[in-house]
């Protein structure tokens, strides 16, 4: 059988939260979880708080990616 990966749209807060379904777990868009969690309604502040998040994760060595 062919490999296959499922795009799906979960809800979160009432907002919309990407997913896919891939090698048997849910991957999440962290970008839509933000905005899901900060009620946040421009897609690109929430894109720019991932990225400042991220980086600060990774210099306190909490995230690797």
């Amino acid at each position: 059988m062919p490999y296959m990966s499922k795009k799906s749209i979960r809800f979160f807060n009432d907002r919309e939260v990407r997913a896919v379904w891939d090698d048997n777990c849910w991957w999440f868009s962290a970008t839509d979880v933000v905005r899901a969690i900060n009620d946040e309604p421009d897609y690109t502040k929430a894109g720019n708080y991932w990225r400042w998040l991220k980086r600060n994760l990774g210099q306190e060595r909490v995230c690797n990616s």
